[in-house]
């Protein structure tokens, strides 16, 4: 290997310890003395409990884990939204569980809460998979109630969504293992079946503080609405656990009796190891957002036996397109290639030409055109689609414009907008501007979206953004009289810099939820296959049509 692969691979392979790092001061929710408080009470922890219920050496990913991260700083911090979601296996089914984290803020409800929490059920939805609650709230976070409480992507969305999941007999299973209060005491009673653990578990619409200052009637939390109360009077709860262990033991008994599910039918064959070693990605990838490399070489330590069948190899060189296999699924890849390309000579084209070197990372218009055609006819096969984004944009200037860049881009967002097979995006590097969209952005329904810790996300890239940011800014400076020399424009330009490359890092975006995890580049496979096996469980519903296009 050469001197610029050892460089690469050191820079990644640090990037990916402190991936780790951050994940393990996460898993620490409220702190080590909160989880030991929690654990005083009898109580397991939301990881705890989580670990507990899924299959023992099953594979599960983490949705959301830096949801909330350096968020709400003025609150005392929120890791991981404060509540911990992963997709895995209980009792051999596939499902997703949400574990209320009540060592941070006594599992209260932040405004990124509530966006996890209906990221779940969106998840959960989409793929018609059992979702499990396991509840220790104290409900919303009342000091930012305004950001929470009332609007459609808000707190009572969550119980809207229950009660459409249920029409669409998607299992739901709740169980209180802590304080489950007002609002939120709807969440395990819409649920399919609800348990309750005693002394820890807790259900009511107000506490007995609030009962006193509103009726004036005197009664304790336990008898207003603990484990006895719903179990053997009101009938609120189904099941009556004696500790957590319990509680989660009932559940798997619960899952292990569930029926088989209808099959979206995606081809699936034996699972066979790339032929090229993967942690050689550490090395393909640039140290630099601005380097070149060649994609194929990602997409080969991806896929089964690092075989790839390329689609339109020599056209469109900008974008690669083609079949292969992830773990035994069937896939059709569309990654933006980053390696210089070579192109011909044509009249009326967009490209330089004339055998000039073509800067990767761009879509041009023929590019763009060969992705919709592949897009459609992974529609046509059913086969599920896999984006490999870095990529800097569509390409810009006259030729472009006259070649019809705009039309062929809207063909590609129009096709990647309506496509009805599962997609799966994962931004290895640049993701910005409308490149973003027709790569699969959040905005376009990706079943899953994940980043490796080298991506970037934003409207364009940091330098060239805070070139004109700065311009702007220092005009504004010189129009209010102020001396403005090269060390000051220096000054502003860096400061506008360092803050906009804040922002485009790959924890802002998952921080905010635009993300569902930053991710090892080895736990690519992972992502896609199970992301892929849970699409399964949904099957295809509706045609592909493209509707209306310019052509």
């Amino acid at each position: 290997m050469d001197l610029n692969f050892n460089k690469n691979e050191d820079h990644n392979k640090l990037l990916v310890s402190s991936l780790n790092q951050k994940l393990k001061r996460i898993k620490l929710g409220g702190g080590e003395k909160r989880i030991e408080k929690h654990h005083a009470k009898g109580k397991m922890t939301a990881r705890e409990r989580i670990d507990f219920l899924l299959d023992e050496k099953s594979n599960s990913i983490e949705i959301g884990a830096f949801a909330g991260e350096g968020m709400y700083e003025d609150h005392g911090g929120c890791p991981s939204g404060g509540v911990v979601v992963k997709m895995g296996y209980i009792s051999g089914k596939q499902c997703i569980v949400v574990a209320n984290d009540a060592t941070v803020k006594a599992g209260a409800w932040f405004p990124i809460t509530g966006k996890k929490n209906l990221r779940a059920q969106e998840i959960a939805i989409e793929n018609r998979l059992p979702i499990i609650y396991l509840v220790d709230s104290a409900g919303v976070y009342l000091p930012m109630q305004d950001e929470i409480f009332p609007d459609k992507e808000h707190f009572g969305r969550i119980f809207r969504n229950n009660a459409v999941m249920s029409s669409m007999g998607i299992t739901q299973i709740a169980a209180v293992m802590g304080s489950c209060v007002a609002g939120g005491a709807y969440l395990p009673i819409m649920s399919d079946e609800a348990l309750i653990v005693e002394k820890t578990g807790s259900i009511f619409l107000a506490g007995s503080y609030l009962v006193k200052a509103a009726i004036g009637e005197t009664i304790d939390n336990e008898t207003l609405g603990g484990a006895t109360t719903h179990s053997e009077v009101s009938g609120v709860t189904d099941y009556k656990a004696k500790d957590d262990k319990d509680a989660l033991t009932r559940i798997k008994n619960i899952m292990d009796k569930i029926g088989d599910f209808d099959k979206a039918g995606f081809n699936r064959k034996e699972s066979l190891k790339p032929k090229e070693n993967p942690e050689e990605i550490y090395g393909i990838l640039p140290k630099k957002r601005s380097e070149q490399y060649d994609s194929r070489e990602i997409i080969k330590r991806l896929v089964d036996n690092s075989e790839f069948d390329e689609y339109k190899e020599g056209y469109g060189q900008t974008l690669i397109t083609g079949y292969a296999r992830i773990d035994g699924w069937a896939v059709g890849i569309v990654a933006n290639q980053r390696k210089i390309v070579k192109t011909k000579k044509l009249e009326n084209s967009s490209h330089p030409g004339g055998g000039e070197m073509q800067v990767g990372g761009v879509i041009y218009s023929d590019s763009a055109d060969k992705a919709t055609r592949f897009i459609a006819n992974c529609n046509q096969k059913k086969i599920p689609l896999v984006f490999l984004q870095d990529v800097t944009g569509f390409m810009v200037g006259s030729k472009s414009e006259h070649g019809g860049i705009i039309k062929d881009g809207a063909k590609m967002v129009n096709a990647v907008s309506n496509s009805v097979v599962p997609k799966f995006t994962i931004i290895i590097g640049n993701s910005y501007g409308a490149g973003n969209y027709a790569m699969c952005g959040k905005a376009y329904d990706p079943k899953l979206i994940a980043a490796w810790p080298s991506a970037e996300l934003a409207v364009m890239g940091g330098t060239q953004a805070a070139k004109v940011l700065a311009q702007i800014e220092t005009a504004s400076m010189q129009k209010k009289g102020e001396k403005v020399d090269a060390e000051k424009e220096k000054e502003v330009f860096e400061a506008i810099k360092s803050r906009y490359d804040e922002q485009t890092s790959p924890y802002y975006a998952a921080a905010r939820l635009w993300t569902d995890a930053v991710i090892n580049p080895l736990e690519t496979r992972k992502w896609i296959s199970m992301g892929i096996e849970a699409a399964n469980h949904a099957p295809i519903e509706k045609d592909f049509n493209l509707g209306v296009i310019q052509t």
